[in-house]
């Protein structure tokens, strides 16, 4: 399925929901916020979110800092 992945069109055959997307991907799990289709994830939900060709997803690494 394609998946326009921060803006870029991107092939992936192997995730089928944005749980295993984020590891498919190597992210780290802990440092990120994920959109789906324009909608704020929590972690707890990213195994619910199912994929389907043409999703939107946006990946954006949170950092802590003083």
């Amino acid at each position: 399925m394609k998946l326009q992945i921060n803006g870029e069109l991107r092939e992936v055959s192997a995730a089928a929901n944005v749980s295993e997307l984020v590891e498919v991907l190597g992210l780290p799990a802990p440092t990120l916020l994920v959109e789906h289709n324009g909608l704020a994830l929590r972690r707890t939900e990213w195994a619910e979110r199912v994929l389907a060709d043409g999703d939107r997803i946006e990946v954006m690494r949170i950092a802590a800092g003083g």
